[in-house]
């Protein structure tokens, strides 16, 4: 088997999110962070053929890179990444020490949805790094409704804001880490719903992310 470029970028990304990894049976990559406040899946076109638990991703990712376009082999206990006369013997973890959700959360009923540009969300993050905020909010109010990336906890901190729109009635500000928007590249429709929790879903792969819990919404 070789791994096509959008499944190293995925592993990449779920990289971000957690360390550990269970490659399970099957065509569907799920992975969980440690404080269980963010889960994502996503859909490949590889089949796997038996779970592979792997304790360091980033570890294995940098294996991966030492070949150009390497094949791999699936044994019990271990793979092997070979191109030419060189290869890689990667041992599986003991599946005991890996973090592995064992289904995708299911979302309760939302009660605000919109859609998200790759850009847009590009220019948020970039915003709160730059003016040195953690924090985004989804706030609408009596003026409107905007994505502001601030510091919750200081009044006084520079804001960045831009107007979005979204369905759903009623006043609310949802609360997120931008630390914990870790997404691939792409164009998404969200869904939050008034329990803290928000779904983000692109094509072959969703996230479900966790809100702060000074989140509030009023009808």
């Amino acid at each position: 088997m070789k791994l096509s470029e959008h499944t190293q970028s995925v592993l990449k990304n779920f990289a971000t999110i957690n360390q550990n990894l269970v490659i399970k049976k099957g065509k569907t990559l799920m992975t969980m962070s440690a404080m269980k406040n963010i889960i994502a899946k996503a859909e490949v076109e590889e089949e796997f053929t038996q779970d592979v638990p792997i304790y360091n991703l980033n570890e294995f990712l940098a294996s991966l890179s030492l070949f150009d376009s390497p094949t791999l082999d699936f044994q019990d206990k271990y793979l092997t990444m070979t191109e030419g006369n060189r290869r890689i013997k990667y041992f599986y973890s003991d599946p005991s020490v890996v973090t592995s959700p064992k289904s995708m959360l299911k979302m309760p009923s939302k009660e605000v949805t919109f859609k998200m540009s790759g850009g847009e969300l590009s220019d948020i993050k970039r915003a709160a790094a730059v003016i040195g905020v953690p924090d985004m909010v989804l706030e609408k109010n009596s003026n409107g409704t905007f994505l502001n990336a601030l510091d919750k906890k200081n009044g006084a901190a520079n804001v960045y804001s831009t107007d979005i729109n979204t369905d759903g009635d009623g006043k609310f500000k949802f609360y997120f880490k931008v630390d914990n928007l870790k997404l691939m590249d792409g164009d998404w429709d969200v869904e939050i719903s008034s329990k803290n929790i928000s779904r983000f879903v692109s094509k072959n792969i969703e996230y479900c992310i966790a809100l702060e819990p000074e989140s509030t919404y009023t009808v």
